[in-house]
């Protein structure tokens, strides 16, 4: 038996044991910093010293090289202690010690086993070891026991409450994924869950807290089975581990069993299945990640702070009011704004203040207050929102390159979805709405963005009603990674909104020249002096500004790239735009998104745009451009091919040059609620194929003339409530395929929808409209019943 080991193991590996033992007698300051641990490595390290002499008896000159390099690591570990360590590295090393322990223990009890030691000796040898761990307070538990819970922790009273009621009550969740960004507090969140009264009455001692992060989902399994008092083997890989999971599960569960997976990375959603498979009575699993996992469910997110919980948290961070000097609430309030009411900013923050005097605190606030980023003086902080975007490697690169253009958007604003789509889809070769709509929900998954859909059902590839909000401290990390990951400067922001011009002007030329995605804001009165940038090779501008005029600016002239152009108004009025006949200079200009704008007249000297396909005009005043001007806008850009007009409250009708839009394929008219008539020659769109008019509640009709309309494969006129019948031609129209006419007074079909019994594919309506469309199809599983729920919230300025 001897000998099969040594083949194994090797006679000389006294030697790299040596240099680990060696190291970790030495390492002082590790000691220092780290007592218990060091104490617990050195008593293994020990432990495995008679065997290895034992090993080295046998004679055989052998080594193993995975037994070689173990060692070795350790010694470097060992050495890493030695040095100066913040709070992160203190807590990552820690994790590291206790991982070299745990394997070496694994080592000692296959050493033991193998050589004829009393398996129940080596077994009670790791229990004692484990027992030892978790009865010391300073021992960061990676042995599945519930940590303490800190005397000072802010008190999450609803969170607690919604998990409870989500996780305890009858017939609830069996697994339930709590998730929120890194910092959040979704830890603290599991920890006063499992301290809970009512938690702990329920499941007793049958409480298990295990810390995934990146370690092998067999390790996860060992610890569980260790701490429940399993006597198991070294667990090497999953397939071996997951077979031990129900006699786990099985024997845990015997009573209501509570199992909290903490930091659960996105690559070990397959753990979270085998825990999910076995199915045992009172089986409950609380998982906290910074990923959704929507396979399980939809998840609980933890919301932020308010501004009161973010006090509060500051302060019991600063350990306030029992600090030695008096710091007035007004300084203590600015200090907290800076740090966005996220907890991990403002706990990093509140601390390294504790007892610091009055003038360190002013010292602070100036830092902050100096128009840099919270990120650039908290190291610390950065790092952990730069961890966020660790899996988003090559393979996800395409999502890691869309949270970083959302940089170009102001914070504490809603984005539009349609905005990013159109610049992405000129952008980035081979991409189209499907592929960036998945890189969207990615950014969701993982809790870099939130999206907000203010009605979610039956869009049909439309997303003018999606926006993406994004909280001000990932909007930071966004413009930090713009910076870090793009060194070739492809991505340009200028912010001048304080009146003066960034530092690196006076080198504008270097900084301009290589730039394809541009974003410039200014605010009321800011500086003319950026109109004179030369930006050859961009491909996006986003304007955004906050003021009653704008003119767009001169250097667009020049550029000859340019395909995208997002002009945003974030004022509170409308503004009037002027140089608008800028627009027709560019030949490479595809589409135009103008939000908030009074469009002016067209010049009758301008000259028709033959490049621009696409107009999306959001909460504009339309009635000069669409009045009885010799020159409209239609007239100026001839060649589009989708117009979508949103929130235009001045619109009340189409003028008649609309309809020679010949190669217009999509009409999109929504929330314009004085619009009370078409154009009666619409039929001349002929190459039309869809008409989206909802909530038009003005609209009173449809015109015959719809039925020459022969591509149109979608017609929705959700919640236009005048229309009260449908154009008795209806059935003439050979290619629509859908209809959506929910929340309509349409009482009675005209004859002719018979006719579109075999093509339409689906028919959205009410549930009063059902029985007379289950008259005319033949098949009613096509009939949609239309029950949204939704809101306008995301109208206001939004602060998250």
């Amino acid at each position: 038996m001897e000998a099969a080991l040594a083949s194994v193991v090797g006679s000389v590996v006294k030697v790299p044991f040596e240099w680990l033992f060696d190291a970790a007698k030495k390492a002082h300051k590790m000691a220092k910093m780290f007592p218990t641990l060091h104490s617990d490595l050195i008593s293994t390290l020990e432990s495995l010293v008679p065997l290895i002499a034992q090993i080295n008896h046998t004679g055989t000159n052998s080594v193993s090289e995975n037994f070689t390099r173990r060692m070795e690591d350790g010694k470097k570990l060992v050495k890493r202690c030695e040095g100066k360590l913040n709070w992160i590295k203190k807590d990552k090393y820690a994790r590291k010690i206790v991982e070299l322990d745990k394997s070496l223990q694994r080592l000692l009890g296959l050493l033991n086993l193998q050589l004829g030691v009393n398996n129940a000796v080596v077994v009670n040898r790791i229990e004692a070891h484990l027992v030892a761990q978790n009865q010391n307070q300073n021992l960061i538990t990676t042995w599945c026991a519930v940590p303490d819970l800190p005397s000072n922790t802010l008190k999450l009273d609803e969170p607690l409450a919604d998990l409870k009621m989500k996780l305890l009550r009858d017939h609830a969740l069996s697994m339930l994924v709590l998730t929120a960004p890194g910092g959040c507090g979704k830890t603290t969140l599991a920890n006063m869950f499992c301290h809970d009264p009512q938690v702990k009455d329920t499941f007793q001692d049958n409480i298990f807290f295990a810390t995934v992060s990146n370690k092998p989902s067999y390790l996860v399994v060992q610890e569980l089975c260790q701490h429940a008092g399993f006597s198991v083997p070294a667990l090497e890989n999953e397939e071996i581990a997951f077979s031990w999971l129900p006699r786990f599960l099985r024997e845990a569960g015997q009573n209501p069993l509570l199992l909290i997976l903490d930091d659960v990375p996105s690559a070990s959603e397959s753990l979270l299945d085998k825990f999910d498979e076995i199915k045992i009575p009172y089986y409950k699993i609380l998982v906290t990640s910074r990923y959704h996992f929507p396979k399980f469910g939809p998840p609980y997110n933890l919301q932020g702070l308010t501004d009161k919980d973010a006090l509060t948290l500051f302060r019991l961070s600063a350990n306030l009011p029992n600090t030695s000097c008096d710091i007035p609430n007004d300084l203590q309030k600015q200090i907290v704004d800076h740090c966005k009411r996220f907890p991990l900013a403002i706990t990093t923050v509140g601390t390294s203040l504790r007892n610091q005097p009055m003038e360190k605190w002013k010292i602070k606030l100036t830092e902050l207050s100096k128009g840099s980023s919270i990120l650039d003086s908290e190291k610390n902080l950065l790092a952990l929102l730069k961890s966020c975007l660790d899996d988003l490697n090559k393979e996800m690169a395409p999502v890691k390159d869309c949270f970083i253009d959302l940089a170009l958007f102001p914070e504490d604003q809603r984005i539009p979805v349609a905005s990013l789509l159109d610049m992405w889809a000129e952008l980035y070769e081979g991409s189209n709405d499907n592929m960036s709509m998945v890189n969207l929900y990615e950014l969701t998954f993982r809790n870099l963005v939130s999206l907000v859909v203010t009605r979610t059902r039956d869009l049909d590839g439309y997303y003018g009603e999606h926006f993406v909000l994004q909280h001000d401290m990932f909007k930071l990390l966004s413009i930090h990674a713009s910076h870090d990951e793009d060194p070739m400067g492809y991505r340009l922001i200028v912010d001048i909104r304080e009146d003066k011009l960034p530092p690196w002007w006076t080198e504008k030329k270097q900084k301009t020249k290589k730039a394809r995605l541009v974003s410039v804001l200014t605010g009321e009165s800011s500086s003319t002096e950026w109109h004179n940038m030369d930006l050859p090779k961009g491909e996006v501008l986003v304007l955004n500004f906050q003021a009653k005029s704008y003119a767009l600016p001169k250097f667009m002239k020049t550029m000859h790239m340019l395909k995208v152009l997002v002009v945003t108004n974030y004022g509170f009025s409308l503004a009037e735009l002027s140089e608008f006949e800028l627009l027709c200079s560019l030949s490479n200009l595809r589409r135009l998104r103008l939000e908030r704008i009074s469009i002016p007249l067209i010049s009758k000297k301008i000259i028709p745009s033959k490049s621009l396909k696409k107009i999306s005009l959001f909460m504009c005043n339309v009635s000069q451009a669409f009045g009885n001007s010799s020159i409209q806008i239609f007239e100026t850009f001839p060649y589009l091919e989708e117009l979508h007009i949103d929130y235009c409250n001045d619109l009340v009708k189409l003028p008649a040059k609309l309809c020679d839009l010949i190669r217009l394929k999509v009409l999109s008219i929504t929330n314009c609620h004085k619009l009370s008539v078409l154009p009666e020659d619409i039929g001349k769109l002929e190459n039309l194929e869809v008409l989206r008019l909802r909530s038009c509640a003005g609209l009173e009709k449809l015109p015959g003339s719809i039925e020459k309309l022969n591509k149109l494969c979608f017609l929705d006129i959700y919640n236009c409530s005048g229309i009260k019948d449908l154009p008795e031609c209806i059935g003439k129209m050979n290619g629509l395929r859908k209809i959506n006419m929910a929340q309509c007074s349409i009482n009675v079909l005209p004859v002719s929808v018979y006719d579109l019994d075999q093509q339409l594919e689906k028919v959205i309506c009410d549930e009063g409209a059902r029985n007379f469309w289950e008259s005319v199809l033949s098949n009613p599983d096509k009939i949609t019943v239309a029950k949204e729920e939704f809101n306008l919230n995301w109208l206001h300025r939004l602060h998250i």
